[in-house]
């Protein structure tokens, strides 16, 4: 099992940028692969970011492509996301998430508590 905690989350301006950190306990963080998803108010919950357990395998949602950088560092037990060019459309709670198979997407098994992301206009 994993334990996830998120940070980073925060106000920015349009055409700002944010990294969000997760932290994940145990040792066996590099058995999992992670993802990075979001809800906004009066909506679903969205897949964001997902890497694999290596971190040499990534996908994105269209909406973040080329906006948005998903890593790991499993020295660290870390995940994180560079957001950049941040759009008031990105305001939501984001989570981190691992799942045990080294898939991208969901069902993810293990999530953390999230971090408010608020982008104003």
């Amino acid at each position: 099992q994993v334990q996830l905690v998120e940070s980073g989350g925060g106000l920015v301006q349009a055409g700002g940028s944010l990294r969000l950190s997760c932290a994940a306990s145990g040792r066996t963080f590099s058995t999992y692969a992670m993802g990075w998803l979001r809800q906004a108010p009066g909506k679903e919950r969205e897949f964001v970011a997902g890497i694999r357990r290596s971190g040499s395998i990534t996908a994105y949602a269209d909406s973040v492509k080329g906006r948005f950088t998903i890593s790991r560092d499993n020295a660290k037990n870390s995940v994180y996301l560079q957001m950049n060019s941040l759009k008031p459309d990105d305001t939501a709670v984001y989570y981190c998430a691992a799942r045990r198979a080294d898939l991208l997407g969901g069902p993810y098994e293990y999530w953390g508590p999230g971090t408010q992301v608020t982008v104003s206009s």
